[in-house]
């Protein structure tokens, strides 16, 4: 059975945001090189891009690349660019098929050259596309996102740009890298962990959490509905009682 039907398109999440985890286990099970797990999880990427501009989502964010990745062996590191720039090379062609722009969050500039360059032309050319916003993730770390926005608003406050009085969460959303963005409603992640892993902290204050043990390279459409359907279950109250929503 097709669990696409079962969605209901008028209560989607309007920002999805996933940790794509599993991949370095999923190809030790097969006796493979971390490496070949990360090249088959970008089917899994492309099949869940497709499926969320299909249904209506505005907002996907994906995990690609953590601050605390660049610890990883060396080999694998490099693998991993080697892997995104071919991806935003072969992909450029689904994203404008499926009117869906490209966006990036993070400390952006310490990519490789050829990475920030590949990066930045697929989102100069994706711009105008209006379907879906995909962002992807990449040298980001939530901790080092909230440090910088506390520091430029400091900066601010110190040049009377900002009264210290007038700070709340809108100007603390206008400084951080999803300042574009609306706040996460349903976070995924694979792989059996259930943990944040420094992603989108402040964003996912309201989220509804969903952790599914499939493995990234494994994730389908159909899991991502399975998520979505778990998702529209789910009462979200905000602080209210159930009394107050209905």
């Amino acid at each position: 059975m097709d669990l696409k039907n079962s969605i209901h398109t008028k209560s989607l999440p309007k920002h999805i945001a996933i940790i794509m985890d599993g991949n370095g286990r999923w190809a030790k099970q097969k006796g493979m090189m971390r490496a070949f797990g990360h090249e088959n999880g970008t089917k899994s990427v492309r099949q869940t891009v497709e499926a969320s501009a299909e249904l209506g989502i505005k907002n996907l964010t994906l995990y690609a690349f953590s601050t605390e990745n660049w610890n990883r062996p060396k080999l694998e590191v490099q693998t991993l660019m080697k892997l995104l720039v071919s991806s935003l090379k072969k992909e450029i062609k689904t994203l404008q098929d499926n009117d869906i722009k490209l966006s990036a969050i993070g400390a952006l500039n310490s990519l490789p050259t050829k990475v920030y360059k590949e990066l930045f032309e697929v989102i100069e050319n994706t711009k105008d596309n209006s379907r879906m916003t995909l962002t992807l993730a990449l040298s980001y770390g939530s901790r080092e996102e909230i440090i910088n926005t506390v520091k430029e608003i400091s900066i601010k406050v110190k040049n009377n740009i900002i009264s210290p009085e007038n700070i709340d969460e809108s100007i603390i959303n206008e400084h951080l890298y999803t300042q574009n963005l609306p706040d996460v409603d349903l976070l995924i992640r694979t792989s059996g962990e259930q943990r944040i892993s420094n992603f989108l902290l402040w964003q996912i204050a309201y989220a509804e959490l969903y952790f599914t043990s499939v493995l990234w390279p494994d994730f389908t459409k159909q899991h991502l509905y399975e998520a979505i359907i778990e998702y529209q279950k789910r009462e979200r109250r905000f602080g209210k009682t159930s009394e107050q929503l209905s």
